[in-house]
């Protein structure tokens, strides 16, 4: 089973499900041609797709578009059902960076045909997560810059507070569709800049003080 690292810590906590957030900032939404959503936009990965830092993207030979996504997340720990907005932002322990890895060419194909983008999100090693830091260490101020380079170069640079639905709210929303439960994780979306990588190439994500990962394609 995979699991959660705590950052300074021998503690872990085991994964269940990954409830991921399209189209969260609205620059990123625009740049895929999106409308900006009035309600958070939900799909979900299963817990097998999960690699950590230091690991290795595996690009699948059915797509020739792999795109990197940056993204906080959210560790949830403790279960939680119509959350009001002080239960959400109770259930929420920890905070990572994580990577939201896409078939873009894939998802393109799919949405073009009405299908759903399980294939484009779900393959083997398309989430890939940092430790996390406990929310008692780190109080977010939404003022800290989450980031991605490729190959030392930055590909992506925003505020979190350029979310359109904070932590609460997603997780309010969230808990109203379905019951988080302890270790569940929560993909908080990906500011602009998303681009192809390809083999060979490396991955930094940072998370301001937070939380950092790197891993590389394969």
């Amino acid at each position: 089973m995979k699991s959660v690292q705590i950052k300074n810590s021998d503690e872990r906590y085991s994964i269940g499900k990954i409830v991921c957030i399209g189209r969260n900032y609205a620059k990123h939404a625009k740049e895929l041609g999106n409308k900006v959503p009035e309600k958070p936009v939900l799909f979900l990965k299963p817990a097998s797709v999960v690699i950590h830092s230091g690991g290795k993207v595996v690009h699948p030979n059915f797509s020739n578009e792999l795109h990197h996504e940056v993204e906080l997340v959210l560790l949830i720990g403790k279960d939680v059902k119509n959350a009001s907005k002080e239960e959400a932002k109770g259930a929420i322990i920890g905070y990572g960076v994580g990577l939201d890895m896409t078939l873009r060419d894939i998802q393109k194909q799919l949405r073009k045909v009405g299908d759903p983008w399980t294939i484009a999100k779900c393959f083997d090693t398309s989430a890939v997560i940092s430790d996390f830091t406990l929310k008692e260490d780190y109080k977010l101020t939404f003022d800290e810059i989450i980031q991605l380079k490729v190959n030392g170069e930055i590909k992506q640079s925003d505020k979190l507070k350029s979310m359109i639905f904070n932590p609460a709210e997603l997780v309010e929303y969230i808990s109203s569709v379905m019951t988080l439960e302890k270790g569940d994780l929560i993909f908080t979306g990906t500011p602009s800049g998303v681009s192809k990588v390809i083999k060979g190439d490396k991955l930094e994500a940072k998370l301001g003080e937070v939380a950092e990962l790197i891993c590389t394609v394969v």
